[in-house]
C-alpha cells in the first residue's frame, strides 16, 4: 500500500480559507495548518496527530462504525463501547419478551458473563486511508459513456480492495468524494463479537418520544452500553465464551468538568449523508413530489402499528423497533419540508446557481465544459415528474409496509430454480432419457438457504398488524399511482374483489403460505412449484417489483445524466471559488466537525439555553403519557438530590447543545472537548436546523447531546452499576 494521506494536494483547494467554526464535515486526514489553527484559537489543546494518525495512538482508534448505522466510541482499556439508546434499539428489543422486557426495565450486566450478544452486529474501526484519485482518473477518458465510466471505476476499485487486503483480515472500500471528482480507499478492521453490556430503561433512554424527537429542549438519556470481544490472540472472531475483551489502540477518558457557554466542541464520526450541493431544482422537486407522500404513508403506517402496540404488549415488543425507524424519518421528513420552505433555501440555492451560469458565460473555455450543467438539470428533474412519485410510493407502502412482501421476494430464486428443474425434466423426458445428475440441487439448496432466514423473518411479526399492513397498504398505491404506471395485480383485485382491499386482504392471508412461519416452514421441507407459483402474496410481490423495475429501468437515464451533471456542477464550483473551503457531502466516512457549546434564538423573543437538567423531567412528567414516565427510582434521587460527583449547583444537567455540523450516522458519535476527553454523546438534531442536510444553518443548527454527567449518574446511581465507572478513565 502506498504512503497514507495526510496532506493532500486537495488541501490546497480546500482549506485556503478556514470556514466558520461550526459548518463543515471534514475529513479528519485533512486537517491542514489553517484549520488547526482556527480550532487553537477556539480552544483545542491538540495537535492533529493526536486527534488522527496512523502511526501513533489517537482519538481517531477510540471511533467507531457501529452496526454501519450509527457511531460508537471505546470509552475504556477493555472493549467498553458507548452509542446511542436508540442506536441499541434494536438490540435491546431483540432480547426483550413480555415476561424479560428490557425496553421497559433495562438492562445491566453486573458480571462479564451476563453481557448478552447480539448475532450480526459488528463495530468498525478505520486502519488506513489511501487517495486513489489519480489511478482511477487515468482510466477515465471524456468521451466515455457514463456506464462505460462506472464499469471502469468499478473495477478498478475492487482490484484495488483486494491488493489492500489480500493476506489481512482486514476489509476495504472505494468511496467517491465531490460526487466523482475524487476517490479514496478506506481500509478497515471489523469485530463481530460485541455484546449488550447495560441500557437504561425506555423511560430514560427514550424519555419524551415522538413527542420531543427533533427537538430542544430535550431532556432525554440516549445511551446504551456494549462492549467489543476479540479472539484470546486480539484478532476479530465470531461469538465464542472464550473470547475475551478488546484492548483498543486508544479510548476516551470521560470528564465529569461539564460544560460552560463557548467552550470548544469537537465531534468525530461515521456521518451518513449529505446533499449540500443539491440544486434549487432537487429542492422543489422533493418538496412536490417526495415529502408528502412519504409523510402520509408512513403516517398510516404508524396508525396501524400503534392502534395494535397499545392493545398488546406481545405486539408492543415485536414492534417497538420498527415503529422507532418508520416514526424518527417520518418526523424527519415533515421538519424537513417545513424548514426548507421557512428558510426559502430553493431560493439560496437559485443566487449560487445564477452566479454559477455568470461565471461559466463569462468564458468560451467554461461555456464548453460546463454550458450544459444547469439546463440539465432543470431537464432531469421535470422527466422525473412524468413518474408521478412512483418509487417514493412503492418503496413507502410495497418495499417497508407488509412483513410478507419482503419475504416474498425473497423466494425468487427459490421460484426461478423451481421453475428450472420442471423444463430439465421436461427436457430429459422428450430426449427419453434420465434427468443429469448434479452435484448440487438447486431447488434444495435454495430451500435450505431460506430456511436459515425463516426464524429471523417471522420473529417480529403479527400476522393482524400485517394483514392490516396489507389492506391499507395496497390501497394507498392504488390511489396515488396513476392506473396507467399500476402493476397487474391491480386488474385482479378490481375483478375479483372489486377494489374491496379489506376483502382482498382477508382473501390473502387465509390462503398464502407467507402467513405465518408454520406453514412456510412446511412448505420448505416440501417445496412445489405450484404452490409458490400461485400464492397470492406470491404472485402480488412479482406483480409489483416487475412494474418497480419496468420504471426503474425507464428513470435509469435521468439518473445517469443527472450524476453527470452533478459531477460537472460541483467540479465547476470548485473552479469558480478556489480561496473558498469546501468539504465532501458526508458519504458514511469518518468526519469531524468542530465547534462550541451556546444556546440560540429559534424565533423573535424566544431564546434557549445551552443545557437542560433534571428539573426539566420532572416538570414534563405525564404518568399518563407513555412518552412522559419518569421511574420512581429517578423522581427519588432526586428528590433527595442524590447526585454523587456529578452534580451541578445541586442539580443534574441533562442535555447540552452545541453547534457541530452532523447528520444521520452521527447518533452515537463523542462529542469530545480541548482536551480529548468525552464531555457528551450526540444524538439528535433541532427542529429549526431540520433543512441542514441541505443547507447549513449557522445561526439555527444545533446538535443535541446527553452530557456525560448524566450517564454517569445513571450507571453508579440509578442501576447501581459502580464497576463500569471504575473501568474507565473518569477526569474529574
Amino acid at each position: 500500500m502506498k504512503k497514507p494521506i495526510i496532506l493532500l494536494i486537495l488541501a490546497v483547494l480546500l482549506f485556503q480559507a478556514p470556514a466558520k467554526a461550526d459548518e463543515g464535515m471534514w475529513l479528519p486526514f485533512m486537517i491542514s495548518e489553517e484549520l488547526h489553527e482556527e480550532m487553537q484559537r477556539m480552544g483545542l489543546n491538540l495537535t492533529p496527530d493526536e486527534i488522527f494518525s496512523f502511526t501513533q495512538s489517537s482519538i481517531k482508534d477510540a471511533i467507531v462504525s457501529f452496526g454501519g448505522f450509527c457511531t460508537g466510541e471505546i470509552i475504556s482499556d477493555q472493549g467498553l463501547v458507548l452509542t446511542n439508546h436508540h442506536c441499541g434499539y434494536g438490540r435491546i428489543q431483540s432480547h426483550s419478551s413480555v415476561d424479560n422486557d428490557l425496553l421497559t426495565d433495562g438492562f445491566w450486566a453486573m458480571t462479564r458473563e451476563e453481557e448478552l450478544p447480539n448475532e450480526g452486529l459488528f463495530v468498525r474501526f478505520l486502519v488506513q486511508v489511501e487517495d486513489v484519485t489519480d489511478d482511477i482518473k487515468s482510466l477515465l477518458t471524456p468521451e466515455m459513456t457514463e456506464e462505460e465510466r462506472a464499469e471502469i471505476i468499478r473495477t478498478r476499485s475492487n482490484e484495488l480492495t483486494s491488493e489492500a487486503t489480500e493476506g489481512t483480515h482486514y476489509t476495504a472500500n472505494v468511496r467517491s468524494m465531490f460526487a466523482g471528482n475524487y476517490f479514496y480507499l478506506f481500509v478497515y478492521e471489523t469485530f463481530n463479537d460485541v455484546r449488550l453490556v447495560g441500557a437504561p430503561p425506555s423511560s430514560i433512554g427514550a424519555f419524551g418520544g415522538d413527542t420531543d424527537n427533533w427537538e430542544w429542549p430535550r431532556h432525554t438519556g440516549d445511551f446504551a452500553l456494549f462492549r467489543v470481544y476479540t479472539a484470546p490472540d486480539g484478532t476479530p472472531a465470531a461469538y465464542d465464551p472464550e473470547n475475551i475483551p478488546l484492548r483498543p489502540r486508544h479510548h476516551l477518558p470521560v470528564s465529569i468538568r461539564g460544560v460552560s457557554e463557548n467552550d470548544f466542541a469537537m465531534v468525530l464520526g461515521y456521518s451518513g449523508r449529505t446533499e449540500r450541493y443539491l440544486t434549487s431544482f432537487g429542492i422543489d422537486y422533493r418538496l412536490e413530489y417526495m415529502y408528502p407522500v412519504r409523510i402520509d404513508i408512513r403516517r398510516k403506517k404508524l396508525d396501524i402499528i400503534e392502534e395494535a402496540m397499545a392493545q398488546s404488549d406481545e405486539v408492543r415488543i415485536k414492534y417497538a423497533s420498527k415503529h422507532s425507524g418508520i416514526s424518527n424519518y417520518w418526523k424527519n421528513f415533515i421538519g424537513m419540508s417545513q424548514s426548507l420552505q421557512r428558510l426559502n433555501v430553493a431560493d439560496t440555492k437559485r443566487e449560487l446557481e445564477a452566479e454559477f451560469t455568470d461565471w461559466v458565460m463569462a468564458d468560451r473555455q467554461r461555456r464548453a465544459t460546463y454550458g450544459h450543467v444547469i439546463d440539465e438539470f432543470e431537464a432531469v428533474y421535470q422527466g422525473l415528474r412524468e413518474f408521478n412519485s412512483h418509487n417514493y410510493i412503492f418503496i413507502e407502502s410495497m418495499m417497508t409496509g407488509p412483513e410478507v412482501i419482503r419475504t416474498a421476494n425473497a423466494f425468487s430464486n427459490l421460484h426461478r430454480a423451481m421453475e428450472q428443474a420442471l423444463i430439465d425434466d421436461e427436457v430429459s423426458a422428450d430426449a427419453d432419457e434420465p434427468a443429469g445428475e448434479e452435484d448440487v440441487d438447486p431447488v434444495a439448496s435454495q430451500a435450505e438457504r431460506l430456511k436459515g432466514m425463516v426464524e429471523r423473518l417471522y420473529r417480529n411479526y403479527d400476522v393482524d398488524v400485517d394483514r392490516q399492513l396489507w389492506a391499507a397498504m395496497f390501497r394507498i398505491y392504488y390511489e396515488n399511482v396513476p392506473l396507467d404506471m399500476q402493476p397487474e395485480i391491480f386488474s385482479f383485485i378490481e375483478d375479483t374483489f372489486g377494489n374491496d382491499f379489506e376483502a382482498y386482504a382477508d382473501a390473502v392471508y387465509a390462503e398464502s403460505i407467507f402467513q405465518d412461519q408454520e406453514r412456510l416452514n412446511a412448505f420448505l421441507d416440501d417445496p412445489q412449484f405450484d404452490v409458490l407459483d400461485n400464492d397470492p402474496v406470491f404472485r402480488a410481490t412479482t406483480s409489483l417489483y416487475a412494474t418497480y423495475r419496468e420504471i426503474n429501468e425507464q428513470i435509469s437515464d435521468y439518473n445517469t445524466r443527472l450524476q453527470r451533471a452533478e459531477r460537472y456542477f460541483i467540479r465547476g464550483l470548485l473552479a469558480m471559488k478556489p480561496d473558498t473551503p469546501f468539504y465532501p457531502d458526508a458519504n458514511s466516512t469518518m468526519r469531524f466537525t468542530y465547534g462550541t457549546v451556546n444556546g440560540y434564538q429559534p424565533m423573535d423573543a424566544v431564546y434557549y439555553d445551552y443545557i437542560t437538567t433534571l428539573t426539566g423531567v420532572m416538570e414534563k412528567e405525564d404518568p399518563d403519557h407513555h412518552e412522559f414516565v419518569v421511574p420512581p427510582k429517578l423522581k427519588e434521587l432526586y428528590e433527595n438530590r442524590d447526585f454523587g460527583d456529578y452534580t451541578v449547583n445541586n442539580n443534574m444537567v441533562v442535555n447540552f447543545i452545541t453547534n457541530n455540523d452532523i447528520t444521520g450516522g452521527n447518533s452515537g458519535s463523542p462529542v469530545i472537548n480541548a482536551d480529548g476527553h468525552l464531555i457528551g454523546v450526540a444524538f439528535d438534531a433541532n427542529w429549526e436546523g431540520m433543512s441542514g442536510d441541505i443547507l447549513f444553518e449557522h445561526d439555527l443548527q444545533k446538535c443535541i447531546n446527553v452530557d456525560a454527567r448524566y450517564m454517569l449518574f445513571i450507571i453508579e446511581k440509578f442501576a447501581g452499576a459502580h464497576h463500569l465507572i471504575e473501568e474507565m478513565t473518569i477526569i474529574k
